[in-house]
């Protein structure tokens, strides 16, 4: 069965794992006396990037900051939106991280410089521990929605914000697993009808809503999500990049015409990160008109959230 693709997923930014270690524990998979190989780390990152360039895939490289060893993770580093219906330098926009840990607020002004070089224009929902928190791990564009996952590292509060900057409406999950703090580690786009989606990740209302919102999901159990970091792939075209794949999950990916490619990246599953978390894509596009859903809350861009 061979369908369309994502219109994102063909350029990537990632950031040079010189500086990943683990030196602190900010959820529930790092421990800071269990510490990556170097080596090894390198060699997955490298492998991961050369399959991405192999598949057709553009990579930018971030330099690593010495001190920020989480910086790697470059998916939360900010949300790229191409905004089609402006013209100008602003097309090209980043709604950078307010992370939520002060651990890792240090990687945002080297990811703004990054992003201006680049050209996009920066913004913010929150900033220097002031504000909303927002990390871009929990968006994705889906079915011309911005699906926002939040409790645990983003603020429901900051999905106004998100409405408001990106002109966009936008449709919230309440997160409430401590192991999939981030919506990537839960749901992972396919294309427009399919999706990998994790519902013990949400609450029952959100994963109602979820499951409501995608045509035709493949639903993970729990210990897939966890045991083999399945939901943490990317997409390019119709090849599934995947760092593990139960069986049962494969049988579904090859009967949709799916091609599935298994890179290892165990040494960065040891900071709370898989393959998603490691690529940031520089190709989304926003700008249509949405609505608005959080926990069966509706709000429109330029309201105010009851």
């Amino acid at each position: 069965m061979v369908q369309g693709t994502l219109e994102w997923g063909w350029r990537y930014a990632m950031v040079d794992p010189s500086a990943y270690r683990i030196d602190y524990a900010i959820n529930p998979h790092m421990d800071p006396a269990v510490q990556p190989d170097p080596a090894r780390a390198r060699d997955q990152w490298e492998t991961l990037r050369g399959t991405l360039v192999g598949l057709g895939a553009t990579v930018e490289v971030i330099p690593a900051l010495p001190d920020a060893p989480d910086m790697v993770y470059a998916m939360n580093l900010g949300l790229v939106a191409l905004r089609p219906e402006w013209t100008g330098p602003g097309r090209r926009s980043v709604l950078l991280s307010h992370m939520r840990y002060p651990q890792r607020r240090i990687e945002t002004p080297a990811a703004r410089a990054w992003f201006e070089g680049q050209g996009f224009a920066p913004s913010y929902v929150g900033r220097d521990g002031i504000g909303a928190h927002f990390e871009a791990g929990d968006a994705f564009p889906f079915r011309g929605d911005l699906v926002v996952g939040h409790g645990p590292r983003t603020d429901e509060l900051a999905l106004k914000h998100l409405a408001d900057d990106l002109g966009v409406q936008v449709r919230g999950l309440r997160i409430v697993h401590p192991g999939m703090y981030h919506l990537d580690l839960a749901f992972c786009p396919l294309d427009d009808d399919h999706a990998l989606v994790c519902p013990s990740a949400f609450d029952d209302e959100s994963a109602t809503a979820l499951l409501d919102l995608v045509p035709q999901p493949v639903i993970l159990s729990e210990e897939e999500a966890l045991g083999s970091w399945c939901a943490n792939s990317v997409v390019v075209g119709r090849t599934v990049v995947m760092p593990d794949c139960p069986r049962r999950v494969r049988n579904w990916l090859d009967a949709l015409g799916f091609d599935v490619v298994l890179v290892e990246v165990s040494e960065f599953h040891l900071g709370g990160g898989s393959i998603r978390c490691l690529t940031n894509p520089l190709d989304l596009t926003v700008g249509r008109d949405l609505d608005v859903l959080s926990g069966g809350l509706v709000v429109a861009p330029g309201t105010a959230a009851a």
